[in-house]
């Protein structure tokens, strides 16, 4: 969504095809972009996201998910989502826990799909936020996307972002990468029983191969402490039958 809406704006931007990592994306570059990090892509959300109301960027959200596919399968992106991780938010519901999202992703960009996509509302979706202004103009009240960044949901910013918004220590955590570690640290200081888990991406087949080398998503710190302190780790390639709903399951393997 992001990169999308550079190469379109582009034109109304001349400066931006000499500025990274706006200048990776327009020249399709990803390792430049890669190289930028979690700054270079915080800028592209600051210049594609904000600058309009909230409910012209939740329609805007919603219209391009309802059209964009994957260019590797041709699914639209919001079926690109991982069978097992339905399974266990279905069961943690059943068994009557409160599920949440907590993710370095736009806040607002993730409630525009997450309640249709994995049933959780947008009051318990938390991510990356953005400056709002409250605007009336013309006799409309509005709120409005500024491009000054208020929190940066990743590595300390998710245990951060709970403590202000649940106001509850989880009792139950996963994540996939170094970004999520402080997240899981903090759910391991509770008392009394707590799970940590880690995804960890190893099939290159099904899905994608990344860890400790990767720019973007590492899974290095993250993975050394989940192993040395005995909280579950999944490998994806040997563990999981099925990646997205899509998929046909796999042989179950007997032992």
């Amino acid at each position: 969504f992001a990169l999308e809406e550079v190469k379109r704006t582009a034109p109304q931007h001349p400066e931006w095809k000499t500025t990274q990592p706006f200048k990776a994306v327009l020249e399709n570059d990803h390792q430049a972009l890669a190289a930028t990090g979690m700054d270079g892509i915080l800028k592209i959300f600051g210049a594609t996201h904000t600058g309009m109301t909230t409910d012209a960027f939740d329609d805007y959200a919603k219209t391009w998910l309802s059209q964009a596919k994957h260019p590797k399968t041709g699914k639209p992106y919001t079926e690109m989502i991982f069978q097992p991780m339905l399974e266990m938010l279905d069961y943690l519901r059943s068994q009557d826990f409160k599920t949440y999202i907590v993710s370095g992703g736009d806040t607002a960009f993730m409630r525009a799909f997450a309640e249709k996509v994995y049933g959780i509302p947008p009051e318990q979706v938390i991510g990356t936020t953005f400056v709002t202004a409250f605007q009336f103009k013309d006799g409309k009240a509005s709120i409005v996307r500024t491009p000054k960044l208020a929190h940066n949901d990743d590595g300390p910013g998710k245990p951060e972002s709970i403590d202000a918004v649940i106001g509850r220590r989880p009792i139950l955590a996963f994540g996939n990468s170094d970004g999520d570690l402080q997240m899981l640290q903090w759910t391991a200081a509770g008392p009394g029983k707590r799970f940590m888990g880690l995804v960890h991406h190893t099939d290159a087949k099904r899905e994608w191969a990344y860890d400790r080398q990767s720019q973007i998503g590492r899974l290095d710190k993250a993975l050394d402490e989940a192993k040395a302190r005995g909280w579950t780790i999944v490998d994806m390639a040997s563990e999981w039958r099925q990646i997205y709903p899509f998929d046909a399951p796999a042989p179950e393997q007997v032992q």
